[in-house]
């Protein structure tokens, strides 16, 4: 009897006990986030985030600057709101967006990189560089496009045969209804290509149309649930299944392709004559072969990726938004094409000289990207120095703050091109 009763009491002792523990640790956890999301009195106002998960269940993942607009109305045009466990503060309008970044530029000079990108591609590249990566790296592009035609006759005669390549595929539908998408995104891409890797690419070329359907859907890959969970507890999702994989192996097929055009482009590459942007970079390469600069090979890479990526999905999606418009508002497609014949006629192609001449299709052109709207968001920046905006304080990294993911952030910087009186229903195209 007395064996069967201590028998039963350790029982329950060691059932107790284990969930002590259990209680122990989601408290400590519970106590632990809250210390990491501690705000400065001053800080600016926001929702009340949840544990772990922050604001994510506050937004919209599909359209999360239209949920926003109901916090700008609270909150005013500097509102905090928290990423999952990446404390972020948003502006909204003009004239605060402007004041950020001509005035105060200096104090968010910095990226901040997700964890997917920092285990694919580390801080290399351009859009997700920062400190001496980024000025190196932005430095040589912006020369070594301007080489290679930007802003010049030369690219604008490209797109002209670009476009003309792009009538003929759609001729091809013989009037039927087709899916234009990866024709334009086909289309927009080869400009670019052009212009880094010194060819472009047939419609039919079954390589490149693998390469932007990778492209396209890294696109919803990256804003996926999977996605924010692995920033928020990376050391269990890494080896969970789940759409972040799919994310890696993409980026890893895409990271694959331009390797082994940069592979092609060594067999014949002459140092004193580049062709594009990787024969410029691979002399680059030779000048500094201690490897005391950001001049390798994964820059390489992942600055190519970056320029593909950056010159491939946001003209193709914009162009698709203005068929979406023409389609929808037939009389002002009626319009634009009137002006066209009137302006250009069938003769010969547009160029940039007849945009004085064409104020109404340029207006549209505006209307489009206005109602397209297809980053609302701009690329975040680091808080790097503590810093004063609109009466609100905002801190670099919190010397308090328990283990982070994010080191040396305690708040991104998020721009949205919003103000507090936008209706929060669907607009027209305006006349």
């Amino acid at each position: 009897m007395l064996a069967a009763t201590g028998s039963l009491v350790a029982a329950i002792w060691a059932e107790l006990h284990l969930k002590t523990l259990l209680l122990a640790a989601v408290a400590l956890l519970f106590l632990a986030d809250y210390l990491k999301k501690r705000r400065p009195k001053n800080y600016p106002p926001g929702p009340r985030p949840l544990p772990f998960v922050g604001c994510l269940f506050h937004l919209d993942p599909k359209q999360p600057h239209l949920a926003l607009q109901k916090f700008v109305k609270k909150y005013g045009n500097v509102l905090s709101l928290d990423f999952a466990n990446i404390p972020s503060v948003v502006i909204t309008g003009m004239p605060l967006i402007k004041e950020v970044f001509t005035q105060l530029e200096p104090n968010f000079l910095n990226r901040p990189v997700t964890l997917p990108r920092k285990h694919l591609f580390k801080k290399n590249g351009l859009i997700f560089s920062s400190g001496q990566t980024w000025k190196e790296q932005r430095r040589f592009a912006l020369m070594t496009l301007r080489n290679f035609g930007l802003g010049k006759k030369s690219l604008e005669q490209r797109m002209q045969e670009e476009a003309s390549y792009l009538v003929e595929a759609i001729k091809e539908e013989g009037g039927q209804p087709f899916d234009p998408h990866f024709n334009i995104n086909n289309a927009v891409s080869n400009i670019i290509c052009s212009i880094t890797f010194g060819e472009r690419f047939e419609y039919q070329d079954s390589q490149f149309q693998e390469m932007l359907r990778l492209l396209d859907e890294v696109m919803c890959l990256e804003s996926s649930l999977m996605c924010h969970l692995y920033n928020i507890f990376p050391r269990i999702i890494h080896y969970l299944p789940g759409s972040h994989r799919t994310l890696f192996r993409n980026w890893g097929k895409l990271k694959l392709f331009v390797s082994d055009i940069i592979n092609n482009h060594r067999r014949d590459w002459n140092p004193d004559e580049p062709r594009d942007f990787i024969d410029a970079f691979l002399t680059e390469m030779t000048k500094y072969p201690d490897n005391t600069t950001s001049f390798n090979e994964e820059n390489l890479i992942t600055t190519t990726l970056d320029l593909f990526f950056a010159g491939t999905e946001t003209t193709s999606t914009t162009l698709r938004w203005a068929l979406l418009c023409m389609a929808l508002y037939p009389e002002v497609q009626e319009k634009v094409q009137a002006e066209i014949d009137r302006v250009i006629g069938q003769g010969r192609q547009p160029s940039l000289a007849d945009r004085a001449s064409m104020p109404y299709t340029n207006a549209v052109i505006h209307e489009v990207q206005r109602m397209g709207n297809i980053i609302p968001f701009n690329v975040p920046r680091e808080v790097v120095v503590a810093t004063k905006l609109a009466g609100f304080d905002l801190p670099k990294e919190n010397e308090l703050v328990l283990e982070s993911n994010w080191p040396g952030l305690s708040c991104s910087f998020l721009s949205l091109l919003l103000s507090k009186n936008l209706p929060s229903s669907p607009q027209s195209m305006r006349s």
